[in-house]
């Protein structure tokens, strides 16, 4: 117990900033996966063209070898950023793409006659959109985006390469320090405790949804 009272600090600290990256990246990577899943749905070729091109190149290659390509390849043609920001870079527009093909899927399962009595209503396109669509989509996107948001939590352990440092690298560095393998296992129990606390969020969130069935 004394030794993990003497680590424990320096978990804690990592733990700020993974959470950091991960709320950061669901803040911007959220907005960018609807405005990107209507985009899929556009009537105009070439804006569907360039987001399919976008999406099929976030999710055909690797995050880490998207981290390692903004912080160690952009530099090269003039383009730097810091250590945290490249990692929300990378982080926001691998999962932006992401979320874009759930909400995709999530406004091509609302019903065309949806459309039509809005039309009735005489709703404009944005109240449609806020008051019929978007709720409704929500509640059916949340199992989907949930399994993304877990695993948010574990892939913002890859900031670790470009040398942030966050939960995993504080604990390997303990390990590496006094040859034990305690810190790796505080490391995977806070990990746990932490999607298990986001498990039950969305959870509370799809029950308080349920309302539109």
């Amino acid at each position: 117990m004394q030794y993990i009272e003497t680590i424990l600090p320096s978990l804690l600290a990592g733990v700020l900033v993974t959470l950091k990256v991960f709320v950061l990246t669901i803040i911007g990577a959220l907005p960018l996966g609807i405005l990107a899943g209507l985009g899929l749905k556009s009537e105009f070729k070439i804006i569907r063209w360039l987001l399919n091109g976008y999406v099929w190149l976030m999710r055909g290659t690797p995050l880490l070898l998207q981290l390692i390509f903004v912080f160690y390849g952009l530099p090269l043609i003039n383009i730097t950023f810091d250590r945290l920001d490249a990692a929300l870079f990378a982080f926001i527009l691998n999962y932006a793409a992401y979320f874009a093909e759930i909400f995709r899927g999530g406004f091509q399962a609302i019903p065309i006659g949806q459309y039509e009595a809005a039309k009735v209503l005489r709703l404009t396109p944005w109240q449609t959109q806020r008051k019929i669509i978007l709720p409704q989509v929500i509640k059916n996107v949340i199992p989907p985006v949930g399994n993304e948001v877990i695993n948010l939590i574990k892939d913002s352990s890859l900031v670790y390469v470009i040398g942030i440092g966050d939960l995993l690298r504080a604990g390997n560095i303990d390990a590496a320090r006094d040859v034990t393998l305690v810190p790796y296992i505080l490391v995977g129990v806070i990990y746990l405790l932490l999607t298990a606390v986001t498990t039950i969020g969305l959870r509370r969130l799809e029950k308080y949804y349920n309302y539109y069935r």
